[in-house]
């Protein structure tokens, strides 16, 4: 018999699993000018395979309360890609087609390094600098995402809406500040259902005030199509194929992130067969997003906040959740309703809930000793990350058109640069450890050393 409280807790997973991805195809459609059928498949499909990567990832992965979504990182990339298509002179298909051969090839290498055991290892790539430097960007950039769909601004949908909406704005900060204190203030029975009290309550505190939003909602049943966003054979870009297959390993940064995360959560490290398992199972969902045309898949970090915000870190709540959302995605009747939740209270709750990764970015800054050279390390790509996010888009018009996703995306630049300005700090450390044992012979014994090179000398003359 289910309790009471796993019901609740799952209810409350199943609106943080909503909330964080029913934006995300409804965007990815509208970028590729897909007819409003093949935006609610995406919708239908990003609801059932969500659903059910947490679940496998429960019972048979890392087996954590950590929610396996759509990667931002990937969301930023592709479309980035379909604003840059036309200067590229790439069409929507071909760049769909293009993508998806990519997303198929870095799902088989994230499979590749689980099946291989290379997991363990390239987690060691993970310092407590560069995550420290993870997180914080992390927190920036979905935060501003949140920050835009409070103020009622939603770039990138299919209503695109650039001016704030006051309006829209007060009703949603006050939602912020409310979920904020109730999990501050109230007893933890009530504390950690915060979120749950903040989205149902926001959300007829909206329709009450501004009525219901219009919006790609699923009405008919679930029928797969291969390749919405365009098929291979319709053409393919090598470069676009190229950045496809960086990007995936790249996302590979979100699995360590959220598994180190949770860390102090669980109370002790994640083994290298739970990195493994992770991995084998993420690469098999970036493969399925390939030929479905979806976001492909990662470990969430947000879910770290969510653990600290609520509390709650048993399995069996986050698999109700994730029952629940796979559910629905084969309901189109209840499907069509959750699609209306509005978009400024899902940002609302999600960012009281994402402000906690300064908390885990500053843990991490703590193991950090901040000398001279740890400072610059950390800021270089910190800052730049940062200054790049605020960038306006056509800042980069002069780069070759196929790195401007790459450079334009300050998320995936911070991360580069934090992981390659540590790996040099290794690698000296290394080169130090492995001097030459001569020379500490000199420094030790500097009147042997001379014995020696005179003995040397002696059997030069005699030779």
């Amino acid at each position: 018999m289910i309790s009471l409280r796993s019901s609740l807790a799952g209810l409350q997973w199943l609106f943080f699993l909503f909330t964080n991805t029913v934006v995300i195809p409804i965007t990815v459609g509208a970028a590729f000018g897909l007819p409003q059928e093949k935006i609610q498949f995406l919708i239908q499909c990003s609801f059932v395979l969500t659903g059910l990567a947490c679940v496998i990832q429960a019972g048979l992965g890392h087996k954590r309360s950590i929610m396996e979504g759509q990667s931002g990182l990937w969301w930023s990339v592709i479309l980035s890609l379909s604003v840059a298509a036309p200067s590229l002179g790439i069409s929507l298909t071909e760049l769909g087609g293009s993508l998806a051969v990519g997303i198929i090839i870095s799902g088989v290498l994230t499979v590749m390094i689980g099946v291989c055991g290379l997991a363990a290892p390239l987690s060691k790539l993970f310092t407590p600098g560069v995550m420290a430097v993870f997180m914080l960007l992390l927190g920036t950039r979905l935060n501003t995402i949140f920050l835009q769909g409070m103020l009622g601004i939603s770039s990138g949908s299919a209503a695109e809406t650039s001016v704030i909406q006051p309006g829209i704005f007060l009703l949603a900060a006050a939602i912020s500040v409310f979920v904020a204190v109730l999990s501050i203030k109230a007893r933890p029975s009530i504390g950690q259902y915060a979120l749950l009290i903040g989205i149902l309550g926001g959300w007829a505190l909206h329709a009450l005030f501004f009525g219901t939003e219009s919006r790609a909602a699923s009405s008919g049943m679930l029928d797969v199509s291969w390749f919405p966003l365009g098929k291979p054979s319709d053409g393919l870009n090598a470069g676009v194929v190229t950045i496809a297959v960086i990007a995936g390993l790249v996302n590979a940064s979100n699995t360590f992130g959220a598994l180190k995360g949770t860390d102090s959560i669980y109370r002790q490290e994640a083994t290298g067969s739970q990195y493994r398992r992770s991995f084998v199972i993420s690469g098999v969902m970036a493969v399925i997003s390939g030929l479905l045309g979806l976001v492909p898949y990662a470990p969430y970090v947000s879910s770290v906040g969510f653990l600290e915000q609520t509390r709650i870190r048993d399995r069996l709540p986050f698999v109700i959740g994730g029952l629940l959302f796979l559910g629905i995605g084969l309901v189109p009747a209840v499907s069509a309703v959750l699609t209306q939740l509005p978009l400024s209270i899902g940002s609302a709750v999600l960012l009281v809930t994402y402000l906690r990764l300064l908390g885990s970015s500053l843990q991490y800054f703590a193991q950090i000793h901040m000398d001279a050279a740890n400072l610059y390390r950390t800021a270089a790509p910190l800052f730049v990350g940062i200054i790049i996010m605020g960038l306006p888009s056509e800042a980069f018009s002069s780069l070759p058109p196929l790195l401007r996703p790459l450079l334009g995306n300050g998320l995936l630049v911070g991360i580069l640069l934090a992981l390659v300005l540590d790996f040099l700090r290794v690698s000296k450390k290394e080169q130090a450890r492995n001097l030459p044992k001569v020379l500490c012979v000199k420094r030790k014994y500097p009147d042997a050393a001379k014995s020696v090179a005179s003995l040397n000398s002696n059997t030069k003359g005699e030779q």
